[in-house]
């Protein structure tokens, strides 16, 4: 019921965002002779934040056309390599033909849509051919497509591992920590010749006991009953994925600005500000950076309980007590077992969602790997976002992958 009174709200609120924006252009367009009344700025920009605080945001496009290739602009072009039920395989093919590692990117299914790592993406194409999930809001995907597991989610990323490897180099940020380790662990138990050079795993909680945040508390703290009852909804009937049972994106959106309300709050009133102002190039880093926060996706509710039981709850992988179900052959998963990929953890020092050692843990899980193959790296006055996107990413983080990549091939 929650989720239809939520979408009977954004038709109410769809005429009011849509008079807000044409209000906030007619008292700052030049052609408009509104705009050169006293307090037309303010105007303009208490209707533009209105409108941008109202609105319904659609999932961004990564809108990545060119890359730098030795100093050279060299064009882009997105292509579709598998499209699965809740996941397309994105390549992004570059012009020309280059001799350079391959790269996958997990990107996270916790709320945002995979293009909240353009940025990653961005700083890794000069010197990688690289691919990335492309993870699909689960209102969208109809009933008959069957449900979806964390099972699911790790059979998937074997079968894009498979199709990339065998000099095929993992990238997992936060969330798939988790399930990349446990699909890599399976591979290497099963001598699957297709596993990976290497893995990078950023920010993710490997085992959530440690230094655990606000996040973590939240989920330890309620039985996994109290989610199922107060979290998980139905889609309503204008979507395609009709009575899909879902954990929707617009509660995780509220979960997100729960956390720093008053970070959010500073930074519309500096938005505001800056409109006033004149200070345009201010105004549009706001607006790039909500244009992503504020886009969101539903959540399968069967993948996210999951997630909550087996990662959070139960540290089933830290613990060495996860076994996975009938999809992937009720195998046990031992991170052990790998010997040959090579491991590389990265971590913020102000991470306020993945605490520090979180993602370290995984060193311990995976003492089959030699000690020469594993390397960790603690950003320095570097938060969550912080590690994959930014100016710290570019400088600092994403050099020491590059290199470790080429190390290890």
């Amino acid at each position: 019921m929650l989720y239809q009174l939520h979408e009977l709200q954004r038709q109410w609120l769809n005429p009011l965002t849509s008079f807000a924006e044409t209000a906030a252009s007619l008292y700052s367009h030049p052609s408009s002779p509104l705009a050169y009344l006293p307090f037309s700025r303010e105007l303009s920009a208490g209707y533009d934040l209105l409108h941008r605080v109202g609105k319904l945001y659609d999932k961004p496009a990564f809108g990545i056309t060119e890359t730098i290739v030795k100093d050279k602009p060299v064009a882009v072009a997105e292509e579709t390599m598998v499209e699965k039920p809740f996941c397309r395989l994105q390549h992004f093919k570059r012009a020309g033909k280059f001799n350079d590692p391959t790269v996958l990117i997990v990107a996270p299914l916790s709320g945002h849509h995979s293009t909240l790592l353009r940025d990653t993406v961005r700083a890794m194409l000069p010197e990688h051919d690289v691919y990335i999930t492309d993870w699909t809001d689960a209102r969208l995907v109809p009933m008959a497509s069957g449900s979806f597991h964390l099972d699911d989610y790790i059979a998937y990323v074997i079968e894009f591992v498979r199709l990339l490897g065998p000099n095929v180099h993992v990238i997992s940020v936060c969330q798939p920590t988790v399930p990349v380790l446990a699909a890599l662990s399976l591979m290497a138990a099963n001598k699957d010749p297709k596993s990976p050079r290497t893995m990078t795993m950023m920010g993710g909680p490997i085992d959530s006991r440690r230094n655990p945040t606000q996040v973590n508390n939240l989920a330890t703290t309620k039985p996994i009953s109290w989610f199922e009852h107060n979290v998980i909804h139905r889609v309503p009937a204008n979507q395609p994925g009709f009575m899909r049972r879902v954990y929707p994106g617009f509660l995780q959106h509220a979960g997100f600005v729960a956390m720093n309300p008053d970070r959010h709050m500073q930074s519309h009133q500096d938005y505001y500000n800056h409109l006033v102002q004149g200070d345009g190039s201010s105004a549009e880093a706001h607006r790039q950076f909500y244009d992503e926060y504020n886009a969101v996706l539903d959540m399968d509710a069967d993948y996210y309980l999951d997630t909550i039981r087996l990662v959070f709850q139960e540290h089933a992988l830290a613990n060495g007590t996860w076994v996975t179900g009938k999809t992937l052959g009720n195998q046990k998963v031992e991170p052990a077992a790998i010997t040959k990929t090579a491991l590389f953890t990265i971590e913020g020092e102000l991470d306020d969602i993945s605490g520090g050692g979180q993602t370290q843990a995984a060193h311990d899980l995976c003492s089959g790997v030699p000690r020469a193959k594993k390397q960790h790296f603690t950003a320095p006055q570097c938060g969550h976002y912080g590690i994959f996107a930014g100016r710290r990413w570019r400088d600092l983080i994403q050099p020491k992958i590059a290199d470790f990549i080429r190390k290890n091939a």
